[in-house]
């Protein structure tokens, strides 16, 4: 037994828990963005910052599946495939994003409501 064994092996890469970071961070990352080209752009209004930032929702939900995902396959690898910390921080950072996409619809729904009613 001089050779490694599969149990002594590396820890496997955990791509979901990564893939959960990077969408959660874009989530994060669209709201600042839309509102930064409104302020800096003329053709850009808020309104449209707004509606851009409502697609948070879909990243914030698409990171929280690849965290849920992610600690899956860690509990099925009994531990061995890593990553915990990087699929509870992907999932902490997708409900972030799932909140400021919901904030904005909100808002985009309360500006609808109150133009239609003068």
């Amino acid at each position: 037994m001089d050779g490694l064994t599969r149990s002594s092996s590396a820890r496997a890469p955990n791509h979901a828990a990564r893939a959960s970071v990077l969408l959660a961070l874009l989530g994060v990352a669209l709201p600042v963005v839309a509102y930064a080209a409104a302020h800096q752009l003329q053709k850009v209004s808020l309104v449209q910052a707004t509606m851009a930032s409502c697609g948070s929702v879909v990243l914030g939900g698409a990171a929280i599946l690849f965290a849920r995902r992610g600690l899956r396959t860690i509990e099925r690898t009994l531990g061995r495939a890593g990553g915990e910390g990087t699929a509870r921080v992907g999932r902490l950072l997708g409900v972030i994003a799932l909140c400021m996409g919901l904030a904005a619809a909100i808002a985009l729904g309360v500006y609808a409501v109150l133009k239609v009613i003068g």
